[in-house]
């Protein structure tokens, strides 16, 4: 089946070029000021840009175990949405992604109900119990593209230098979430002025930074290749920024909400501003903003975590943490940080592409002739207003419910195939 994608301004090589796009099956064929040739499908991309399919390294799919919040259909089908064409799941399902079995499982449901690609990220220890070192050797050769205890924490640094040793050996990169239990406590939000406000306990910032500095210490022992997940303090920054100095294989990535909102959204007690680590203070924030326009972010990730309603409407201490992000991640940031000129309209763009697939050794992000028809046609100059009625993941856990925000994805392509088209 061939489709030609016609008057759009196609992202190449980080500037947009008026061109017209064709597609021949799976793959892209040509790319030309004007195609002549007949198709089986046109696409007037009129006012429209294409960009690569956005990549997201880190999300929660929560399938098995905690279908009533997302399951592989519906998420994937969110994921499509935001103009997602490639999504890592993250292991802390029930059971955790800690065997073969459980990678093949997510593999084959992915396979028959995914609308983007679903790749695995197996536990980093059994049950993600941070007590014994998982079967990571079997769930490589089943496929996954890395190790992580994410939402957890291993707590015993001899257990994580074991850890970091025996992902090496099979070069496996490792993500963490850095939290030290013993700081974090029981606190709900960043430990500062807002906390002191609010009466809500506080989250120190050492809780994320003790354990960042810690593993990469033993990362560089290990010789092993470490992912910081969802970074969000200055100093946190700063441990990377020296890590990579030594040309350590260290990489780090932000999310979306994490570079546009601050404790202060915590002030009037929304749970969907709850996520760990937690919002932080306006000097962080800038922080990871001048990080990631500088390069040393290496890439941006939703942490799409769905709740259920009666999860999240509850009192702030009680409710969990994590918000959904795959339908919001590219419209808020372009919103809030390309039309104020905070960062370029490329870097927001390679950070969700090309950006990510290199950080886990991924395929896409990039539109070439040859590669495979991944794509996203996004207009800059729509808006979208995001509701319950149609959001597309089953929760609805987000701190942007019911506000409008510049731009709208048009149509998503997985090989060519439409997987998401604008009503």
């Amino acid at each position: 089946m061939k489709t030609i994608i016609r008057n759009a301004s196609i992202y190449l090589d980080g500037k947009l070029e008026k061109k017209e796009l064709m597609i021949d099956g799976k793959r892209i064929v040509q790319i030309a000021n004007k195609i002549f040739d007949e198709a089986d499908q046109n696409i007037d991309a009129a006012g429209a840009c294409v960009f690569p399919g956005f990549i997201d390294i880190h999300a929660h799919l929560r399938d098995p175990g905690h279908t009533y919040k997302e399951d592989i259909r519906s998420g994937t089908q969110s994921a499509a949405k935001g103009g997602f064409t490639l999504v890592c799941a993250m292991p802390n399902t029930d059971p955790v992604t800690d065997n073969i079995a459980s990678v093949e499982y997510i593999q084959l449901r992915a396979k028959e109900h995914g609308s983007v690609r679903v790749y695995v990220i197996g536990a980093l220890t059994k049950h993600s119990l941070g007590e014994e070192i998982s079967e990571m050797a079997t769930m490589k050769s089943g496929g996954i593209v890395a190790v992580s205890d994410d939402g957890k924490c291993v707590q015993n640094a001899r257990l994580m230098l074991s850890c970091l040793r025996y992902a090496s050996n099979f070069d496996i990169p490792v993500i963490i979430h850095p939290e030290d239990y013993a700081l974090a406590g029981k606190g709900q939000i960043n430990s500062g002025k807002v906390s002191t406000r609010t009466g809500l306990s506080g989250i120190t910032p050492l809780a994320e930074e003790l354990v960042i500095a810690r593993d990469i210490m033993l990362a560089e022992s290990a010789g092993a290749r470490l992912h910081i997940a969802h970074i969000s303090t200055a100093r946190a920054l700063q441990l990377v920024q020296q890590a990579k100095e030594r040309g350590l294989p260290v990489t780090c990535e932000v999310t979306p909400h994490h570079l546009v909102l601050t404790d202060e959204a915590c002030m009037n007690f929304d749970t969907n501003t709850k996520m760990k680590p937690p919002l932080r203070c306006e000097s962080d924030r800038l922080a990871c903003v001048q990080a990631l326009r500088d390069g040393l972010i290496d890439c941006i990730a939703t942490d799409h975590a769905p709740h259920a309603d009666f999860e999240k409407e509850r009192e702030f201490d009680h409710a969990p943490f994590g918000i959904i992000g795959f339908e919001t991640a590219f419209g808020i940031l372009y919103d809030r940080l390309v039309k104020t000129k905070a960062i370029e309209l490329s870097t927001l763009v390679d950070n969700l592409t090309k950006k990510p697939a290199r950080v886990l050794n991924l395929p896409g992000g990039e539109i070439k002739i040859g590669a495979k028809a991944d794509l996203t046609i996004i207009d800059l100059n729509a808006s979208t207003t995001y509701t319950k009625e149609n959001i597309l993941s089953k929760s609805k856990n987000t701190p942007w419910l019911d506000q409008t925000i510049a731009s709208k994805v048009m149509y998503t392509l997985k090989s060519g195939i439409i997987t998401y088209k604008d009503k």
